[in-house]
């Protein structure tokens, strides 16, 4: 594949595309959040028995949003704390074991971590919203014709109500919780630090979710491409421009501007799945304090370079 396969990178430096966001975008979040505010804040936690020393794993279930049940892992640090937090969302269908080990070893690093399991991708997370129409295979059309049906709504909401429960333990500071996440991931780590105001830090690998009509245009893999199939099976104009609306209001090139907390993101130059435009138009519409890190021969996989970086700031601005 040519290096770089979309836009040149000082094009993507400044690539800042208009915003889609509908005239009534912050009332149908402020009223999603307030329908949250209605379910209790409820958990459940079942002791795992992992084989390292210094840190207690449970196995949690919470009330996510519309009730339903959330699974994911808890891991704390052993001693009385209270501990810094971290809230980790995982990929598009992707988190092998529950990602339980990564938790396990945030942990390990000192921080009270809670692996997020998204509701239908894996563990017991049960999706329990039911849209009025049909999609196609995968997520990212269910529910497209209506916002309030939307399948990531729900997702977004369980992404603020896992920073919620982090941050009720008494085992955690509430003030020192940061949110990250890769691919789908790092879209919910930006969507949750655009409608939350507890997180202090959000780290976003290669943010999926984010300017969806360059995404369509231009992915030549992975999920976006459900919704091009999608439109292939209704080819009614109208259609696509009310299956368009609906995901503008989930575009966390939309939200970028609630975030207040400092956002650190990275970008492979080559990755397929969420083309570097697409990462640049979250990150450019950004208002908070912010970094990005450029890696030009990668493409949608780990980053090792990433590693230091991220725990220099957890380290910097959570442990200090």
């Amino acid at each position: 594949m040519p290096q770089p396969y979309d836009l040149s990178l000082d094009q993507l430096r400044t690539y800042k595309p208009g915003l889609t966001r509908q005239h009534d975008f912050d009332d149908f979040w402020e009223g999603t959040l307030d329908e949250l505010s209605t379910v209790p804040m409820t958990y459940d936690l079942v002791p795992y028995s992992y084989p390292v020393k210094g840190v207690m794993v449970y196995r949690i279930t919470f009330s996510g949003f519309l009730n339903a049940p959330i699974d994911g892992w808890l891991a704390l640090p052993a001693g009385e704390g209270p501990h810094p937090g971290l809230v980790l969302y995982h990929g598009y269908n992707w988190a092998f074991d529950g990602r339980l080990h990564e938790t396990v070893n945030w942990a390990l690093r000192g921080y009270a971590s809670l692996q997020m399991l998204v509701r239908g991708q894996q563990g017991d997370s049960v999706d329990n919203v039911v849209p009025s129409h049909g999609g196609t295979a995968g997520w990212m059309t269910k529910g497209i014709m209506s916002p309030e049906e939307y399948y990531y709504r729900a997702v977004y909401m369980d992404a603020v109500r896992a920073i919620d429960i982090l941050a009720s333990l008494d085992q955690v500071d509430a003030k020192r919780i940061a949110v990250a996440g890769d691919s789908q991931g790092g879209a919910l780590t930006l969507a949750a630090a655009a409608l939350s105001d507890l997180p202090a830090l959000a780290l976003a690998e290669y943010p999926y979710l984010s300017n969806f009509e360059r995404a369509i245009d231009l992915a030549p893999k992975g999920p976006y491409l459900e919704i091009n199939e999608y439109f292939r099976r209704n080819s009614n104009p109208a259609i696509e421009d009310m299956a368009k609306r609906t995901l503008s209001y989930f575009d966390v090139m939309n939200l970028a501007s609630r975030i207040q907390c400092h956002t650190w993101m990275c970008v492979g130059l080559v990755d397929e799945i969420t083309p570097p435009s697409t990462v640049f138009a979250a990150y450019n519409h950004l208002q908070c304090s912010k970094e990005m890190h450029v890696y030009r021969y990668f493409g949608h996989e780990p980053i090792p370079a990433t590693v230091e970086p991220r725990l220099q700031l957890l380290k910097d601005r959570l442990q200090s």
